[in-house]
């Protein structure tokens, strides 16, 4: 595993991360305990030693899981980042900007993204509880709220910071614009951002300014939800309720099925699987600190882990990105 320091903190993280979304369970059809605690302690077995959470994964189970998970674990050795602003029940009394309704056993439950100071000190003291720790390494807010000023966000954050509550602040989802206005009240850690071989767009600004910054860039759905494994282009079949359904629709699947093919012959000659060979590149490329990856069971955490067991020459580099232009 090799572990890269994020921004400007003193946070040494792993460069493959794990991504908790869907052990949440919801909207990923469900999750099964024993098996999600097992892909955690997989992961820490084998150098993943920084965990992604979010109150919002599962409605707090994600963050309760990797709070029991690490209950045999040394917490020193492990970096937890988890999240703030958007909240499912209720307590915001309808403030903040109404985000989407999310399904739950069947109930419609309204989300919203509110990052108002009181917010966040209470969703905080309540991810503490949940992750059974005294101090999170990285917080970050979810998603921006255009009710709060981005200046009330940053401020909390500093405070929590000054507390020790928190290591470090950083933000998700945010644009230059919003990056360069968080900045004129805090020195930001790092930006969680969808970044994959089929979405690429923040090369074009984003990566110059956090580059510049000295802002870390936190990849998330590198793999596409799963859709770059290509094991959903042969006889793979989702549940009902998994969201995944409408996300691929998204994407020319005849094209990304072709560039599955393509680097699947790469893959092979690496001694690697695809969705491997799909980690491996994310994060060699330009700007990208580390790169989340999901697992729901040991095996899958275990892979995800061996992704850094092997490198990519310049002309195979060369090779994978003349196939993802052809999804253009």
């Amino acid at each position: 595993m090799e572990y890269r320091k994020l921004g400007n903190t003193e946070l040494e993280l792993s460069a493959i991360t794990y991504g908790a979304f869907a052990i949440g369970g919801t909207m990923w059809g469900g999750n099964e305990k024993k098996d999600s605690i097992a892909s955690i302690h997989a992961s820490i077995d084998n150098g993943v030693t920084t965990l992604d959470t979010a109150p919002f994964y599962g409605f707090g189970l994600s963050e309760e899981m990797i709070g029991e998970a690490l209950k045999t674990q040394d917490r020193t050795k492990v970096q937890l980042l988890t999240k703030f602003g958007l909240v499912w029940d209720g307590s915001n009394n309808g403030k903040g900007e109404f985000f989407f309704d999310a399904e739950d056993n069947g109930k419609q439950i309204p989300v919203y993204k509110y990052a108002s100071k009181n917010n966040i000190i209470k969703e905080v003291e309540e991810s503490l509880k949940r992750l059974q720790t005294d101090y999170i390494d990285l917080l970050q807010i979810h998603w921006p709220d255009a009710t709060t000023p981005i200046s009330e966000t940053m401020e909390a954050m500093e405070l929590l910071i000054q507390q020790g509550k928190i290591r470090a602040a950083g933000v998700s989802n945010y644009s230059t614009a919003q990056i360069q206005e968080a900045q004129k009240t805090i020195q930001l850690a790092s930006n969680q951002v969808s970044y994959s071989m089929l979405n690429r767009s923040i090369e074009t600004d984003l990566i110059p300014l956090t580059v510049a910054e000295n802002i870390g860039i936190i990849a998330y759905s590198p793999m596409e939800r799963g859709l770059l494994t290509g094991k959903y282009f042969t006889d793979s079949k989702l549940k009902d309720n998994d969201h995944r359904n409408g996300y691929f629709n998204q994407f020319d699947l005849v094209k990304v099925k072709t560039l599955v093919e393509e680097l699947s012959s790469l893959a092979n000659a690496k001694n690697a699987t695809l969705a491997q060979l799909v980690l491996r590149w994310t994060t060699l490329q330009k700007g990208i600190t580390i790169v989340l990856a999901g697992a729901r069971n040991a095996e899958q955490a275990i892979s995800n882990a061996k992704a850094m067991d092997f490198d990519l020459s310049a002309s195979e580099l060369d090779f994978i990105n003349q196939a993802i232009s052809k999804t253009k």
